[in-house]
C-alpha cells in the first residue's frame, strides 16, 4: 500500500502540475478544527489509546454503518448495547473482522483517512486485510504504548493549531479546566481563552422536548447555574450564563443540530410550549416547533455574547429505529433528510441578519440546497457564511460538488474553510489533507481554464485551508 503523491489531484498532467504547486503552499499550514467531537478527556487525561479496535472500529460510525449494511452488526464489532446485551469484548477479534471486510470502504473516504492514517501517523505501508490483520493489529498495539503516541505528544505532532470539542450546557467542564492548568505546550496554553483546546456550546438535548430525560436536565441546568429553570425566562437565563462559562473555556462557538432549518420569533408562545412540555402536556407538533422558538433565542444571545452560531440541519436522527433501541445514538442509524433554508430562515435573518454582531454559518445534508438557497443566503447577507461539506459529503466527490455548486454566487469568502467534524483523534490529519488535495484540485482546473491566476490560486487555498476558518469561527479574536 502506498499514497500515491497526486492523489485526488486531476488526471490531466497540466492541471495535475498546476495542482501540485497549489497545494504545496498548504502543507505545512497548521490544522484548524474549529468544529468537532473528540472527547476533551481524550486530551485532559493524556492516556494511552486504548487497542486498536477500540481506537478505529467500535466509535466510529463511518465504518460500524459500512458493515452493518454488509450484515455485521454491531455487537459482532464491540459496540456496546444499551440494554446490557453482550458484545464482542476481543479486541483482536473486533479487528480481524474489520480486515475481513476493508474491501468494503474501496474508494470510500474512510479508505483515505485510514490509509493516511496507518501509513503517515503509524508507519504501517501496507495493505489492510485478512492476511495482515494480526501484523497490523500487533503493530498497532506496539506503537500505541511509546509516549510519542499519547494523545497530546500527537497533537503537537499533527501541528493542531486549535481544536474545539464540544459539549451539551449540562456536561462537565472540567476537563477543559484540567487543560487550563497545564503548563502551556509550544508557547501556547492548552485550555481556556486562546488556549489550544476550545469547548463548543452544544444546547440540543435542551431544546428537543421529545428526548429523552429533557425535564431532568432543563432541572440540571437550573442546578449547575443557581436559576430557576421552571419558569422560560429562568431556562433562558440559565442557557445565557452556562453560555459565559463555556466562553471561559475557550468557546467561540455554539452549534445546533436541529432537525429543520425553521424559525420562529414569538417568545411568549415558546414560553407555552415549554411550561407546557415541563408538564408533559405538549403535544408532537408543539414539541417539534420548540426548537425553531430557541433558534431565534440562540440567535439573539449570539448578539450578546459573540459565540458564532453554527446550524446543521438535515439528519432525521435515529431512523434506523432497530439500531437505536439496541445500541443508542451515533451508531450509523442517522439519514439525510430534505432540508430547504429561505422561507425558514426568515424570521431569524429579519431579527439578526443585518446585524454586524452576528454570524451565522449554514451546514447541510441536502447538498441541492448549496445552489438554490445557501449560496444566495450566504451572498445576501454579511451575517452568513456557507460551512464546509460534512458527514454524507466530507468526500472528495461531495466537496468537488460543493465548491461547484456554490463559488459562483457566493465566491470563496462567504465560505468558512474546512472543518474536520470527527470523533476520530487520529484522522483529522488525514480529513484535512484530503480537503485540501480537493480544494488545490478544483483551483487548478480554474487556473487551467484561465480563470483565476496561479498566484490567486494559491493565496485562495490557504485562506481556505487556514486564514478563513480562523476568521470566521472567530478564533483569532480569544
Amino acid at each position: 500500500m502506498t499514497l500515491h503523491p497526486d492523489r485526488l489531484f486531476p488526471a490531466d498532467e497540466r492541471t495535475r502540475a498546476i495542482a501540485r504547486e497549489i497545494h504545496r503552499q498548504t502543507t505545512d499550514l497548521p490544522l484548524v478544527s474549529p468544529h468537532g467531537h473528540v472527547d476533551p478527556r481524550l486530551m485532559s487525561e493524556n492516556r494511552a489509546f486504548p487497542d486498536p479496535a477500540r481506537l478505529f472500529v467500535v466509535p466510529d460510525h463511518y465504518l460500524t454503518r459500512m458493515l452493518y449494511s454488509q450484515g455485521v452488526t454491531p455487537d459482532q464489532l464491540g459496540v456496546p448495547s444499551v440494554n446490557g446485551e453482550p458484545s464482542e469484548v476481543d479486541g483482536r477479534t473486533i479487528w480481524r473482522r474489520f480486515a475481513e471486510h476493508y474491501h468494503l470502504f474501496r474508494g470510500t473516504p474512510s479508505k483515505l483517512w485510514l490509509d493516511y492514517t496507518f501509513a503517515e501517523v503509524f508507519g504501517i505501508y501496507k495493505a489492510l486485510s485478512a492476511e495482515t490483520a494480526d501484523e497490523f493489529y500487533d503493530h498497532l498495539s506496539a506503537r500505541l504504548a511509546e509516549p510519542a503516541y499519547r494523545p497530546r505528544a500527537l497533537f503537537d505532532r499533527f501541528n493542531i493549531e486549535v481544536l474545539a470539542t464540544t459539549e451539551t450546557p449540562v456536561d462537565s467542564l472540567d476537563p477543559h479546566a484540567e487543560l487550563e492548568a497545564l503548563p502551556a505546550s509550544g508557547g501556547r496554553k492548552w485550555g481556556g481563552r486562546g488556549g489550544k483546546v476550545v469547548t463548543t456550546f452544544r444546547p440540543d438535548n435542551l431544546v428537543e422536548p421529545d428526548w429523552p430525560g429533557w425535564a431532568e436536565r432543563v432541572k440540571q441546568l437550573g442546578e449547575i447555574t443557581g436559576r430557576d429553570t421552571s419558569t422560560f425566562a429562568g431556562f433562558l437565563d440559565a442557557l445565557r450564563a452556562r453560555r459565559q462559562d463555556f466562553i471561559a473555556a475557550g468557546a467561540t462557538c455554539s452549534d445546533h443540530g436541529n432537525r429543520t432549518a425553521m424559525t420562529v420569533d414569538d417568545p411568549a408562545k415558546a414560553a407555552e410550549i415549554f411550561h407546557k412540555a415541563l408538564k408533559g402536556e405538549a403535544d408532537e407538533a408543539e414539541m417539534r416547533m420548540f426548537p425553531a422558538f430557541m433558534l431565534v433565542e440562540f440567535a439573539r444571545m449570539s448578539v450578546e455574547d459573540g459565540l458564532v452560531m453554527q446550524l446543521h440541519p438535515g439528519s432525521w436522527r435515529n431512523h434506523n429505529e432497530w439500531l437505536y433501541q439496541g445500541w443508542g445514538r451515533d451508531v450509523g442509524g442517522d439519514i439525510p433528510d430534505l432540508t430547504t433554508y429561505t422561507l425558514e430562515l426568515k424570521p431569524i435573518l429579519d431579527a439578526f441578519g443585518n446585524d454586524p454582531r452576528f454570524r451565522l454559518v449554514l451546514y447541510t445534508l441536502d447538498e441541492t440546497s448549496f445552489s438554490r438557497e445557501i449560496a444566495p443566503i450566504a451572498g445576501g447577507y454579511a451575517s452568513v457564511f456557507i460551512g464546509a461539506p460534512w458527514w454524507f459529503l466530507d468526500s472528495p466527490e461531495g466537496m468537488r460538488r460543493f465548491r461547484e455548486a456554490v463559488h459562483e454566487t457566493a465566491g470563496f469568502y462567504n465560505t468558512a474553510g474546512f472543518v474536520d467534524d470527527t470523533r476520530a483523534f487520529c484522522s483529522i490529519p488525514a480529513r484535512h489533507d484530503v480537503a485540501r488535495r480537493g480544494d488545490a484540485a478544483f483551483l487548478a482546473r480554474l487556473v487551467a481554464e484561465h480563470r483565476m491566476t496561479e498566484d490567486e490560486a494559491a493565496e485562495v487555498a490557504v485562506d481556505l485551508a487556514y486564514r478563513l476558518p480562523r476568521k470566521i469561527y472567530r478564533m483569532e479574536q480569544r
